[in-house]
Parts: structure tokens; C-alpha cells; sequence
């Protein structure tokens, strides 16, 4: 009896952990966010009357993807991390958007972020542990999103 109370107990803190987890990790994500996307060239034929907005597109910007001014056909921004597609009338970062990884409409499971375009189960990659980008050192592995955790 004890021993069952004890895995039960294991099993529940283990399951209070990883939402807790979860939510810090979500939280952290959505306080860094900002408002505009930094493009790495200016769009030449987005009209504007300052220099500022012709270099940035607000998040959630609006945009026709039958249009030939469409204003993120396939722009690169923040320095090549961030690839902007026109996915149902609207600006996203296929790169880094769950709903949209790598091509619009492409949606990441419930485990996985959108790592460079690409659906990634952050709980034991080491290449991507915890979050995107996040390596662990050599022959160290990555358990529940930490580098190491026994």
C-alpha cells in the first residue's frame, strides 16, 4: 500500500511540474514578444511616409497572397531567424509559428514548438531542449525539456 501511495504521489508531482513548466515557459514567450517584425531589407514597394515603418511590419499585419505587392511574400527578417509568409490574410513567422511551421497551415502537435520552420518535440531534443535553440553539451541528454535532468 505504501509503495503504490508512493508512485502515485511520484506520478502527481511529476504531472505538477511539467504544467508548471509548461506555463512559465508559455508566459516567458509572450511577455518577450514584440509589436513589429525588424526586416532585414526595406520592402521597396511598400508605400509609407517614414523610413521606420518601411523597415518593420506590425505583427498580424493584413496582407493578399494573390497580390504582387504582398507585403511578407517570403521576407526575411531579424537577421534570417524569422521567414514571413502571407497565411490566411495575415503577416506570421513560418519559422516560429506553431500554426504555421515551415508552410502555412502546417500545425504543430501539442508536445512540439515550431523550431526553424520545423515541428520539434522541445521534451527531448538536445538540439532544442526546453526551447528552441537551447543545445545541451556534448553527450549530455535532455529530459523534459533540461539539459541533464536525472
Amino acid at each position: 500500500m505504501a509503495k503504490t501511495l508512493f508512485k502515485l504521489t511520484t506520478i502527481f508531482s511529476m504531472l505538477i511540474f511539467l504544467s508548471l513548466h509548461y506555463q512559465i515557459s508559455f508566459s516567458i514567450d509572450i511577455e518577450n514578444e514584440e509589436d513589429h517584425y525588424e526586416l532585414d531589407t526595406p520592402i521597396s514597394h511598400f508605400i509609407s511616409r517614414s523610413r521606420f515603418l518601411a523597415t518593420t511590419i506590425k505583427k498580424g499585419a493584413k496582407c493578399n497572397p494573390s497580390s504582387k505587392k504582398n507585403i511578407c511574400h517570403g521576407i526575411s527578417a531579424k537577421k534570417g531567424s524569422q521567414l514571413l509568409q502571407c497565411c490566411k490574410k495575415t503577416c506570421v513567422d513560418v519559422l516560429g509559428d506553431i500554426n504555421n511551421c515551415g508552410k502555412c497551415g502546417k500545425r504543430c502537435k501539442k508536445q512540439e514548438s515550431c523550431c526553424n520552420g520545423m515541428c520539434t518535440n522541445i521534451l527531448h531534443n538536445v538540439k532544442n531542449c526546453g526551447k528552441c535553440n537551447k543545445k545541451c553539451k556534448r553527450g549530455v541528454p535532455c529530459s523534459i525539456g533540461f539539459c541533464g535532468y536525472a
